[in-house]
């Protein structure tokens, strides 16, 4: 028996007449009561807004909201606070980066350099930003198993490279990138590294330092936090020079009629009421996942992910994507010619929840030659049973369309 599922109330019902089983952590992961109690608090007895109010409960507020702060600057060793902005989660953090510094620091044939396994939010901003400076996108080539080889990529960064942005682990293949030697390559030509780090920071242990970063984003609700939470990390020095994005209430030091000038970090990008509740959810889900420890909780992943590529390869006619080994809890496969959809709607029906589509990456979908996959993820409160209740599931898929298509 999994040891943490008792501090998910959600876990703990039937679906469709079965025991819920929840395989969609890559999706949003869900909430202990650590977390759900941290957040009721927060209503019950301190909501007000921060940083405005000098009665006792916006300064309670404005304490948890900045001590949150600290926590995430702990978490992800961030040298300061003020390289820690709260951002409604991935998307618009790197939506941030893509606007405030790739538009001011991009030129005619510049290059931004990603890969073609790139989620939605770490493509289409570079995409855009491409086209309104005249930069040039490119994209680092995949070995079959979806992997980056580093020599090849050595040979795709090159003197005109002043952005490689790249997924930290990959929410299709579940690969890990080589971050750390593609910021050592970016940085030789003088270019920065953006980190998307979604799928990466729930699940192990991230320091930004020690990957010379020069920016990550994620989102609280992948690692047990509340929706509406992310983060954008970026070095001090850059985001010194970088402009708000959002213009209002918040992040301005002084305004008259025709000029403002702007707060200091990090709260000049973090104009108008903040994300109070989530921000106070995400300490809370920081202090529950580092009392685990991050070691404890890669390894328990690493180990289901390794147990049910085992267990799935066994089904006749069931295809994983990515590499078979180091790689982080996430499965994508395809059962024969079952549609996804049909593949999910079946494990539904046994009260397991795995997500089926393309999973916001069109184009690595057409890179892996298919319209669309399903998807098992996991994560602290999974367990093996969990697994071989898939497996399981998966098999009387097979037999269930065997007698339809037969």
């Amino acid at each position: 028996m999994n040891q943490y599922k008792k501090d998910f109330p959600i876990l703990h019902q039937e679906v469709n007449g079965h025991p819920l089983v929840y395989l969609d952590s890559a999706a949003t992961s869900q909430k202990p009561v650590q977390v759900i109690e941290a957040v009721e608090q927060y209503y019950r007895g301190y909501n007000s807004n921060v940083h405005r109010g000098v009665h006792t409960l916006g300064t309670r507020a404005t304490d948890a909201y900045e001590g949150a702060r600290e926590k995430v600057r702990g978490f992800i060793n961030a040298r300061s606070t003020k390289e820690v902005i709260f951002t409604r989660g991935t998307t618009t953090a790197l939506n941030l980066v893509a606007h405030s510094y790739a538009r001011t620091h991009l030129g005619e044939g510049d290059e931004i350099v990603i890969s073609p396994a790139e989620h939605h939010s770490n493509l289409i901003p570079w995409q855009q930003a491409a086209k309104a400076t005249g930069a040039t996108l490119k994209y680092f080539e995949l070995e079959p198993d979806g992997t980056i080889d580093l020599e090849k990529a050595k040979q795709t960064i090159t003197e005109r490279t002043k952005i490689v942005a790249i997924g930290h682990v990959s929410n299709v293949l579940g690969t890990v990138n080589p971050v750390k030697e593609l910021a050592a390559m970016v940085h030789a030509v003088g270019g920065v590294i953006v980190v998307d780090g979604a799928q990466s920071v729930p699940h192990m242990k991230v320091d930004v330092q020690d990957l010379d970063c020069d920016f990550l984003a994620f989102s609280g609700h992948k690692m047990m936090a509340p929706t509406g939470i992310g983060v954008l990390y970026g070095k001090e020095a850059l985001l010194e020079r970088m402009e708000p994005v959002e213009f209002g209430g918040e992040m301005i030091d002084h305004v008259d009629l025709y000029e403002s000038t702007w707060k200091e970090l990090p709260w000049k990008f973090e104009g108008g009421t903040p994300i109070i509740a989530g921000a106070i959810g995400l300490g809370a889900a920081i202090d529950y996942l580092q009392e685990i420890g991050m070691d404890t909780v890669e390894a328990h992943d690493r180990k289901l992910a390794a147990y049910a590529i085992e267990q799935l390869e066994k089904i006749d006619g069931l295809t994983i994507y990515g590499p078979k080994k180091d790689r982080m809890a996430v499965i994508t496969f395809n059962l024969g010619d079952i549609h996804p959809h049909d593949v999910a709607t079946v494990l539904d029906a046994e009260g397991i929840a795995v997500r089926a589509g393309h999973h916001c990456a069109q184009p690595l979908m057409r890179w892996l030659n298919v319209t669309a996959t399903a998807r098992a993820s996991f994560y602290l409160y999974n367990s093996e049973e969990d697994i071989d209740l898939l497996v399981k599931g998966l098999q009387k898929t097979k037999e269930y369309f065997g007698h339809v298509l037969g």
